[in-house]
């Protein structure tokens, strides 16, 4: 047998309970941690029911449930900026926190599960689309999940979508990634934006400043889309009309040539 042994071989690893009774974190908080994908799953497992994990966890679960409480940061925020590996600087968590209250005061308040939002006309082969293209992520799982928040108001309008008749075939779910795409390379100029512009000189009005940017961002983008549908419309039309008559001519001159 070798004489070093692997990290967690070498670390003493905990229960559920004592990672809980070290972090102050109730044991129910960090299963939701886990199904949310913010902590690595289980150091060892030696049956369903009983799962060890590494003690250095402790920092990590702290520091999520300081940002949920000091700075109000939905989980989905926190995900992606751990993801990304951005440090929380003083500017960024302001700025982050800001936005979060945006976004919470303008979601749905309540809350719906699986089996209440598929009565309601979402079909299930959309809410597994969304799923997984991580447009809505549910607490819980299985029969037990729950839809709140932005997510909620993302079904609720497909479920609409659907009710007028526009089906699968007109408006398949799987061309939200298009648009996901295409929202993301706006979001990240937005960001980039205010962070270049904004965050160097807004001083103590950080905060304000970017909960002012975030609405007023929202209907700038709504105004100048509306801006842009009728010119955008025709020069669809243009270029379709202009693939058509070079389609003729080319239809024309090949019949020509075979007489």
């Amino acid at each position: 047998m070798s004489a070093r042994k692997s990290k967690s071989e070498a670390t003493e690893l905990v229960k559920m309970s004592t990672l809980a009774k070290l972090s102050g974190v109730p044991a129910a908080t960090i299963k939701h941690y886990l199904r949310e994908g913010l902590l690595p799953p289980p150091a060892k497992r030696t049956s369903r029911n009983m799962a060890f994990y590494d003690p250095e966890l402790v920092s990590r679960i702290q520091s999520i449930k300081a940002l949920q409480r000091e700075h109000f940061l939905p989980l989905k925020v926190i995900k992606e900026m751990m993801e990304e590996g951005h440090a929380m600087v003083d500017s960024e968590a302001t700025t982050a926190a800001s936005i979060a209250k945006v976004l919470q005061r303008s979601a749905p308040k309540q809350s719906r599960s699986r089996a209440e939002l598929l009565e309601s006309g979402v079909a299930e082969g959309d809410l597994e689309m969304m799923k997984s293209l991580r447009l809505v992520s549910p607490d819980g799982s299985g029969s037990e999940e729950e839809y709140s928040g932005d997510d909620l108001a993302l079904l609720r309008l497909l479920g609409r979508a659907r009710k007028v008749g526009i089906s699968p075939e007109m408006l398949p779910t799987n061309i939200l990634a298009d648009y996901l795409e295409a929202i993301r390379a706006l979001v990240r100029t937005e960001l980039a934006l205010f962070r270049t512009g904004v965050v160097p000189l807004a001083g103590e009005s950080l905060g304000d400043l970017a909960e002012d940017a975030t609405e007023l961002s929202e209907q700038l983008v709504v105004l100048i889309r509306r801006r842009l549908l009728l010119p955008t419309l025709r020069q669809l039309e243009a270029e379709s009309a202009g693939k058509s008559k070079t389609a003729k001519k080319r239809t024309t001159k090949a019949a020509s040539r075979k007489r």
